[in-house]
């Protein structure tokens, strides 16, 4: 549906939901189609998804789904979009998707099975320090009030490492830091359904996944750092002396 809405160009209803947060008929269209489908499977199991389907008490089962991560890219007409949905136990995140319809990739994992893309096994980067590393990050328009210190880190990667990218869709960086595309990515103020089934396919393909400080407060926080095991570490350095202790 998404990758039929995109070529098909025509007009958008747009809403706003905050400041440079924005909804169409298209996540709601999305969104319904992968409820529907779940809903049809599981119909017991607790539905988070971000343009408003029921959120259930955190027991049992629970599926966390952004059905459009990437709508500014896709209003304007850039290709860069996807849909992610991971589905939690008791013990966490225990499987999760992303998928680019655009380029009919699908990155995928679920807890002990390890990662893979289109079917096929994958692992991120190996890179032993971040001089040559290319990172993914994104603006943190949702948390102006931390963009001082969001602007340090930013300044301390782009002296340590060999370039930054901003794609605008937090699911595709992590997917793609999950293959070695990018070798790390970070960034803040997130929200839950954004890196949900990211991480998990970032870990899995064997990644890091911290909060800026280095403990485990992603999926609640949206603070995120994504890499390797040695790249991981060195970026750790430059967002706990950016963001400070740990609250």
């Amino acid at each position: 549906m998404l990758a039929r809405r995109f070529h098909e160009r025509a007009p958008l209803l747009v809403e706003i939901k905050g400041r440079h947060d924005f909804v169409t008929q298209a996540d709601r269209d999305a969104e319904a189609a992968v409820v529907a489908v779940i809903r049809g499977r599981y119909p017991d199991h607790a539905i988070m998804a971000e343009e408003g389907s029921p959120i259930a008490d955190r027991t049992g089962h629970r599926w966390v789904v952004d059905p459009l991560d990437g709508t500014t890219n896709f209003i304007h007409g850039v290709p860069v979009f996807a849909v992610s949905v991971a589905v939690e136990d008791e013990d966490g995140v225990a499987a999760g998707a992303i998928h680019d319809p655009i380029r009919d990739e699908t990155f995928h994992a679920s807890r002990g099975g390890g990662a893979r893309l289109n079917g096929d096994p994958i692992r991120v980067s190996a890179i032993p320090g971040s001089r040559d590393a290319l990172l993914a990050t994104g603006f943190p328009f949702r948390e102006l009030s931390r963009l001082d210190r969001y602007l340090v880190a930013f300044e301390g990667f782009v002296r340590t490492t060999a370039g930054l990218r901003r794609a605008g869709a937090a699911a595709i960086d992590l997917a793609y830091t999950a293959c070695g595309r990018y070798d790390g990515f970070w960034e803040i103020g997130l929200s839950r359904w954004d890196v949900a089934a990211g991480s998990l396919i970032v870990e899995q393909a064997g990644g890091v996944v911290t909060d800026v400080h280095g403990g485990n407060g992603h999926l609640a926080t949206g603070d995120i750092v994504a890499a390797g095991p040695s790249l991981h570490a060195k970026m750790l350095d430059i967002t706990r002396a950016a963001f400070g202790p740990r609250p």
